[in-house]
């Protein structure tokens, strides 16, 4: 035997009990993953784990395309009777139009129920606004960052690079304003007229809904509205947010309306919260190149 096969005999030894282990997971990777599952399943869980809670923390985060769970989480909230209170944190800058009025009004139906606080742990924009408003109360954290309370619709114009390449577009279309919106082209005045007509109604509905859940004047939209990005403090001064505070103020608050003596969460999962924040950057990702009417 070699000085160098040696070596190598002896470094494998050295380092068996490391990479041993790490051979069997790769041979048997699913039944590892079973195993595991399994346990996850079936292992007892301590007194705190099984305490039924009766508040609820849900978090709202990133950009609004899909609000499915989150909705799921607000309704399944108000149809729980152990759940007296919910505190929604929101750090979002908005998103689709539809999602955000999703959860918007499943707020409302809640809020119906039992006391809702709303917390703005970062930015509360836009869509992201939107899905505050029918809170009990809305506690905006001292660098936070309101408001954008705006409709917008935006997309790429590649006919100069398809020009380029070479590229020809073939449409077989009815109906006048069917290409609204293409990136094969530069869009008409008749097809702008078409779309800031859907963009207005929907800014209108957007300042409707704020005004009516938070007490603001429609006619005076031009002060809490009209894209105004506002600090924490200067969105408190035109009523968009209730007070100021951090978490901790969120949780009392939530605490008091709910009336209960020994609070006890239902935290954000943290495996829940990565993929959920995943989710949203690649959805973000696509509306980069597709355009689409959002809440900005």
């Amino acid at each position: 035997m070699t000085e160098n096969t040696r070596f190598e005999e002896g470094m494998r030894r050295l380092f068996w009990p490391i990479t041993a282990p790490l051979k069997f997971i790769q041979e048997h990777f699913k039944a590892v993953l079973l195993v595991v599952v399994l346990l996850f399943i079936f292992l007892p869980v301590g007194e705190d784990e099984m305490t039924r809670n009766n508040l609820q923390h849900i978090l709202f985060k990133g950009p609004i395309v899909d609000t499915t769970e989150t909705v799921t989480q607000l309704n399944e909230a108000a149809e729980n009777e152990n759940v007296k209170g919910v505190l929604l944190e929101i750090d979002s800058p908005g998103g689709a139009v539809a999602p955000s009025i999703e959860v918007a009004y499943a707020v409302k139906r809640l809020r119906e129920k039992k006391p809702v606080v709303v917390y703005a742990s970062g930015v509360m924009a836009s869509g992201g606004y939107y899905a505050a408003i029918w809170g009990n109360q809305i506690i905006a954290n001292p660098g936070s960052i309101v408001g954008s309370i705006g409709v917008i619709m935006q997309g790429a114009d590649f006919s100069g690079i398809m020009d380029k390449i070479g590229i020809k577009s073939q449409v077989v279309a009815a109906g006048r304003y069917k290409q609204i919106g293409t990136p094969e082209r530069e869009w008409t005045p008749e097809e702008r007229k078409e779309l800031t007509k859907v963009i207005q109604g929907t800014y209108d509905l957007f300042v409707g809904d704020v005004a009516q859940a938070r007490g603001l004047d429609p006619r005076k939209h031009a002060l809490y509205a009209d894209a105004h990005i506002f600090t924490a403090e200067q969105a408190k001064q035109v009523g968009l947010v209730d007070s100021i505070g951090v978490m901790h103020d969120a949780k009392t608050a939530i605490i008091s309306l709910s009336g209960v003596e020994q609070p006890v969460w239902n935290e954000p999962d943290f495996f829940e919260e990565f993929f959920h924040t995943l989710a949203g950057e690649g959805a973000l990702l696509l509306h980069t190149y597709f355009p689409a009417i959002t809440l900005k």
